[in-house]
């Protein structure tokens, strides 16, 4: 009965417990915090002095002499210190060092670390350092969760071979790539290097560029807006608008690979060669060159060169163009060679044939392997060629064997000149005289008013000189024993009208846009079109009906028709009745 009773009591006692847990609601799951709470940063024995409080509502510890704390792989040393239980962070002051993993190791003056989020800002002559390299700033923020290292006020780096300076700089400490932004400086023992943005691995030694970047060394200077540059084999590999510099040649393209320690370079995509001193300019798809012998290679889609001299431009385009550095005393101004398939254009001067040599010190052009010039309405052919200049213009042209010049008249006679060897001489790119040295022979149309056919000269003559004014053949001079005839037109045959060894080739002769290819615009000059379409078209017809009848216009061929002597008895000089322009 006393059992039952105290059951009873007992009961009554905690029934307002049961009530109680029967009306309080089900616990909803705890929703995770945004960051989960990171290992507790430990205080390690040594410290001197340790006052602890609370401020401001905050538990603090103040820790005073050799403190020193650990999370993980992760030491942090310094002479004093706040350490916030509650927040599991911390506040470090004087002689600030953290050591992470025994490799990385950051000194300051002053530092916070936050040991959830793990992330550290040190502050005050900064020094990090690992075994590739030493960086110095003055705020440097850390996530040791991702190994990313962050500085903004400008930081300078150094490893065992290169400097590097910028504005703003990460490094992960994982992959040991760091990246640099705004005002960015590599020195290398050779280079200096100014770019905006770079990434630059500490272990491979690559630096990688993503904007307009500049290399100046003692070998030249190299330009490109995205690459690379190994600092250790010093091969550049280099993308968009890259350039190489030296005193005296400049080589470009879109794409550019240079070895300095061969002193060897290929550039590809709109290659363009700029020689200093002469003003000559390469152009082509593809361009080599090596440094150390002075010597670039351009071929791909018939490169063109540009010469630009008193204002005359020459154009020569091939199959390739190899330029060679002049090495004093001789040669200052190098050689250019061009091979195969040539083709010269110059508003007065055009031309073929299968290589030539440009010595640009003596302005000395060598045409070899069936050479064919033209000027004006003059054709000249022979096995090797000579175009001799002088300030810019041509003075000279030399003709070795098999020498033969054909010119049209104004009804389109073939006048004609051969012999073993030929000088041309010119003034203001104008024939003056041609010198005809041995075996000489000369076939020439007597016309009327420049329109009708009134005989035909032939002279044969050991040596022959032949004299132009305007382009216009004014005298014959035949020096050593003359043979000469003249027929008359109704004895003329077929066989008569050409020498040995004819072959008119006008077909062959180069345009301007043939041989300036894709590689060059056309000219200014050739552009001022739309302003002569507003003038009336009568008018422009009328101007060039004038301009063509003006030569024919001039009455020098019926003085000299008069003065021809008989075909019997030639005299030593013999006037022709009409010229070849």
């Amino acid at each position: 009965m006393r059992f039952v009773k105290l059951l009873f009591l007992f009961f009554l006692a905690a029934l307002p417990l049961f009530s109680h847990a029967q009306q309080r609601p089900r616990p909803r799951p705890a929703t995770p915090p945004a960051q989960q709470p990171g290992q507790r940063i430990e205080l390690l024995p040594g410290t001197e002095k340790l006052i602890g409080g609370t401020f401001n509502g905050v538990e603090i510890r103040k820790l005073i002499g050799n403190v020193s704390f650990k999370q993980g792989t992760t030491l942090l040393y310094c002479d004093s210190a706040y350490q916030y239980l509650e927040k599991n962070a911390l506040e470090a002051f004087s002689n600030v060092r953290i050591i992470q993993n025994d490799t990385i190791t950051i000194t300051g003056d002053r530092a916070t670390y936050d040991g959830d989020t793990r992330k550290a800002r040190m502050t005050g002559n900064v020094v990090m350092r690992d075994p590739r390299m030493t960086l110095t700033t003055t705020v440097l923020d850390y996530d040791l969760s991702r190994n990313l290292a962050y500085y903004s006020t400008g930081g300078h780096l150094v490893d065992p071979e290169n400097t590097l300076d910028s504005q703003y700089g990460y490094y992960n400490t994982t992959s040991k790539v760091f990246s640099f932004k705004r005002n960015v400086k590599l020195v290398t023992k050779e280079n200096n290097i100014d770019t905006d943005t770079l990434q630059y691995n500490t272990v491979s030694k690559i630096a990688y560029f993503f904007g307009p970047t500049r290399i100046t060394g003692k070998q030249g200077n190299l330009y490109a807006e995205n690459g690379t540059y190994n600092t250790r084999t010093k091969v550049s590999n280099f993308q968009r608008n890259a350039k190489i510099e030296t005193p005296n040649y400049l080589l470009g393209g879109d794409k550019l690979v240079y070895d300095e320690a061969r002193q060897y370079g290929v550039a590809t995509g709109h290659v363009s060669m700029t020689s200093k001193k002469d003003n000559i300019v390469l152009r082509g798809d593809v361009g080599k060159y090596w440094r150390g012998l002075g010597r670039t290679k351009v071929y791909g889609s018939s490169p063109v060169m540009r010469n630009i001299s008193d204002g005359d431009t020459l154009y020569l385009a091939a199959d390739t163009l190899v330029s060679v550095e002049g090495r004093p005393p001789k040669n200052v101004a190098g050689v250019l060679y061009a091979y195969p398939k040539v083709k010269i254009f110059r508003k007065d001067l055009q031309g073929r044939c299968d290589s030539l040599t440009y010595d640009r010190q003596d302005s000395i052009i060598y045409l070899n392997k069936r050479p064919v010039l033209w000027s004006d309405k003059n054709q000249l052919t022979a096995d090797s060629m000579e175009i001799r200049q002088r300030k810019g213009k041509v003075d000279q042209m030399r003709l070795y064997a098999n020498s033969f010049i054909i010119g049209q008249d104004t009804i389109l006679n073939y006048n004609q000149v051969k012999g073993r060897n030929m000088v041309a001489y010119f003034v203001d790119n104008k024939i003056k005289k041609v010198d005809v040295l041995g075996n000489a022979e000369s076939l020439y149309y007597a016309l009327e008013a420049d329109t009708a056919v009134t005989g035909l000269n032939k002279a044969v003559s050991a040596n022959m000189a032949l004299r132009f004014a305007d382009n216009k053949l004014q005298t014959i001079s035949f020096l050593t024993n003359p043979d000469a005839s003249f027929i008359p037109p109704h004895e003329l045959k077929p066989e008569d009208q050409k020498l040995k060894g004819f072959t008119w080739r006008a077909t062959e002769r180069p345009t301007r846009r043939l041989v300036l290819g894709k590689h060059f615009a056309l000219p200014a000059k050739a552009k001022p079109k739309p302003k002569a379409k507003a003038k009336p078209k009568t008018a422009v017809k009328a101007k060039a009906g004038k301009a063509k009848a003006t030569p024919a216009a001039k009455p020098k061929t019926a003085p000299i028709k008069a003065k021809t002597p008989p075909a019997a008895a030639p005299k030593p000089k013999v006037p022709a009745p009409q010229a070849a322009k």
